[in-house]
């Protein structure tokens, strides 16, 4: 895994790499891609505004927070994001992580499907709201610099992310409608995933 990306870096240490060694191996190459690239997103955003945030915490989330798609994780009456929250808390108990801090980056993951949390209420909530969003439909992908989006798109290239993660929450809308993906699936979210800048030319 690439540490760095256009001057922004991933953190290093057990956390970390357990948690990219567990996406790794349990997403396919397009959705862990995703989740890096969710990481860098964020964490750009923050640095060219100068916020403060805990890297480990928001690191370890952001790979995490779409495992609850995959079928070994999938639970068929939880919404995928708060079937992930638990996810976090089994996986940062086995790092030996307090509980407090466990149920942060459970917090961070089901927050990500919810409406934006403002970063002087939640840093790193908001981090990986902006990180999904600019990654999953362009929202917000004007923030950030051509060469950035080049130099991150060049180091986890998309390989058909968009098709495939819009199926992944048909799914889920089939199967849960009522939750936070259905209500995304009924809208023109799916239109603006596949129609993604960063897919096209």
């Amino acid at each position: 895994m690439l540490i760095e990306v256009a001057g922004v870096r991933v953190p290093v240490g057990r956390a970390a790499e357990a948690a990219r060694l567990v996406s790794e191996e349990y997403a396919d190459a397009a959705l862990y891609h995703h989740s890096v690239r969710s990481y860098f997103f964020g964490a750009a955003w923050a640095e060219a505004r100068g916020l403060d945030f805990d890297r480990e915490l928001f690191f370890v989330s952001a790979l995490l927070h779409d495992l609850a798609l995959v079928p070994p994780f999938d639970s068929h009456t939880l919404p995928f994001e708060e079937a992930g929250g638990h996810l976090a808390r089994v996986f940062t108990a086995g790092l030996g992580w307090p509980a407090e801090r466990r149920d942060r980056a459970a917090e961070l993951i089901v927050l990500h499907m919810r409406d934006d949390v403002a970063p002087e209420v939640d840093v790193e909530s908001r981090l990986l709201q902006v990180g999904t969003s600019a990654d999953v439909s362009g929202a917000g992908l004007e923030a950030f610099d051509p060469s950035f989006r080049d130099a991150l798109v060049g180091a986890y290239p998309r390989l058909g992310f968009a098709k495939s993660f819009v199926r992944l929450f048909e799914e889920q809308a089939e199967r849960k409608p009522g939750c936070a993906a259905a209500g995304l699936v009924a809208g023109d979210w799916a239109e603006r995933t596949v129609s993604h800048p960063l897919d096209q030319g």
